[in-house]
């Protein structure tokens, strides 16, 4: 873990939001003092839902939380911190996240998609610690990925950088055959299924996440032609399936034309429990040293 002046004593909410779920954690230094999660009903008016994250949060929230990060699945305005139609939460087409929180709580609120706290949390927390230049690559119902550069989160001016799944590949985009959902739409067979079967030495399954395999070596050289990372770290529902389909991976990434870029590489497997809330507090912590780094 990275921490910079008094990091370790600095008290941060992270956020995790899904259409299913709120998650809130208080952490300090690398430990998450209190977890919170309270299950919604996504098909709720706005003001309900932010009523029901505010009670959340206020669960875990005490005098010394200095900053609160969230992560939403959804378009986001970094600036301004507003989400634009979030992922399974119909009435929340643009809500002006930042300045609802920051009113109720009084303390400043970073709000991100849940890839970039992914990532971000990865550099903080995680496998990414010693890079400066990282991708944290998702698979999972849908493929994206957030992007470290120089130490610090890149969202591109839309924050939309990252968005490795909707590039078209073959007959549709990568999110199509790199998700969980290409597993039933090609075979009938959700994807947890395939992978208990791998786990059980399943002939046919491990066929199928050898060429899934594939795929995914496809979408990592487009990151290295994109972005030219030190580290991939793969998160997701779908990345417990690594063990089965990193062979293939690799063998594809190696096709890329300057193989020294290939071997260096380091592509690894997220190991880091409930990153979801800790990405969302080192949004806070990425804040914070950018306003060091740049005095």
């Amino acid at each position: 873990m990275i921490f910079t002046g008094d990091d370790e004593n600095t008290t941060y909410i992270g956020v995790n939001m899904s259409g299913r779920y709120i998650q809130v954690g208080r952490v300090k230094g690398e430990v998450i003092e209190q977890q919170v999660s309270r299950r919604i009903n996504n098909r709720e008016v706005e003001e309900v839902i932010l009523r029901e994250l505010i009670s959340t949060i206020e669960e875990a929230m005490t005098p010394d939380v200095s900053s609160i990060g969230i992560g939403v699945p959804s378009v986001v305005d970094v600036k301004q911190g507003i989400v634009y139609k979030v992922i399974n939460i119909p009435s929340w087409r643009k809500v002006q996240l930042k300045a609802i929180l920051e009113q109720q709580f009084g303390v400043p609120v970073y709000v991100n998609n849940n890839a970039n706290c992914f990532a971000i949390g990865e550099k903080y927390f995680g496998k990414g610690f010693p890079y400066d230049n990282m991708v944290g690559l998702i698979i999972g119902t849908g493929v994206g990925a957030g992007i470290v550069l120089n130490g610090h989160l890149f969202s591109g001016n839309n924050c939309v950088a990252g968005e490795f799944g909707l590039i078209p590949y073959k007959e549709h985009d990568y999110e199509y055959y790199c998700s969980e959902g290409y597993f039933e739409e090609k075979y009938g067979i959700k994807a947890d299924a395939f992978l208990e079967r791998a786990e059980d030495g399943d002939k046919i399954a491990l066929a199928v996440f050898e060429q899934f395999g594939y795929d995914v070596g496809n979408i990592v050289k487009t990151i290295m032609y994109s972005v030219d990372p030190d580290l991939i770290v793969v998160g997701g529902a779908l990345s417990k399936a690594f063990p089965y389909f990193e062979k293939t991976m690799w063998e594809q990434v190696r096709t890329f034309f300057y193989r020294e870029a290939a071997d260096r590489l380091k592509i690894s497997q997220t190991e880091t429990q409930d990153i979801a809330i800790l990405g969302a507090a080192a949004l806070c912590l990425d804040a914070k040293n950018r306003n060091i780094f740049s005095k």
